[in-house]
């Protein structure tokens, strides 16, 4: 990750994308590092917690590995911290740490399952938690609208100094917008020669709709070959 614009702004190495903790090779725990000293700098800590969420415009960006790997970092660093999948549609972080998927999020959000009963161990760092995505939803947007949406985080906000909301991609859902709601700021990743410009110019004027907080942007795969997939252009 590097600074690459007037806003905050990150790029990650192609080899990077599928790599986290303790495997992450020295120059990309730097670029992390980086990131966790830009966000601790752009929340004060005179807030008990601090609630991230990690978005991207448009699927296939990277935003739960970056997502992973922010979460991780900050556990590093001293912090307590919890990450939860907040993407219910397309879950990854649980398969990646090899955690059970359900119960989770989901079933707390239904009011099937305590807050408590769905705390997982990373596995990655002791000061690092996990909430799973949980059991299948047909309605996840609702869910993280609803009242218990923001019950569940003012109630976790006790336990950590830091909450790290990974969440769908913006474009064609409503769950990161609900979400936005419920965080201090939110973080935009984008893939460099995949993103579409428009994607993007979408995702910022809905969060501006509902007065999100945009902290900044980290691009992703600063290394992709030609050949690959392009859709449009640059972010």
């Amino acid at each position: 990750m590097r600074r690459t614009g007037k806003k905050s702004g990150y790029a990650l190495r192609n080899e990077e994308q599928h790599v986290f903790g303790k495997d992450l090779s020295a120059a990309a725990a730097e670029a992390y590092k980086l990131l966790r000293t830009n966000i601790l700098f752009a929340l004060p800590d005179e807030q008990k917690c601090r609630v991230v969420g990690v978005t991207s415009a448009s699927g296939g960006e990277g935003k739960s590995t970056t997502a992973l790997n922010l979460a991780y970092m900050l556990a590093e660093a001293g912090e307590r911290v919890l990450l939860i999948e907040g993407d219910m549609r397309l879950p990854s972080i649980s398969r990646q740490l090899k955690l059970k998927a359900a119960p989770g999020l989901s079933n707390v959000l239904a009011g099937r399952s305590e807050a408590r009963e769905v705390l997982q161990e990373s596995g990655l760092h002791s000061r690092l938690q996990v909430v799973s995505s949980g059991d299948v939803s047909p309605n996840p947007s609702d869910l993280l609208s609803t009242k218990a949406a923001r019950v569940l985080i003012e109630n976790l906000s006790e336990d950590y100094d830091f909450i790290v909301l990974d969440l769908p991609p913006v474009t064609g859902v409503a769950d990161a917008l609900a979400a936005s709601r419920l965080t201090d700021g939110m973080i935009i990743v984008v893939r460099q020669n995949y993103t579409n410009r428009r994607d993007v110019a979408d995702a910022m004027r809905q969060f501006s709709y509902v007065n999100a907080k945009v902290l900044g942007f980290v691009m992703t795969r600063t290394d992709t070959d030609k050949g690959k997939r392009r859709r449009g252009g640059t972010a």
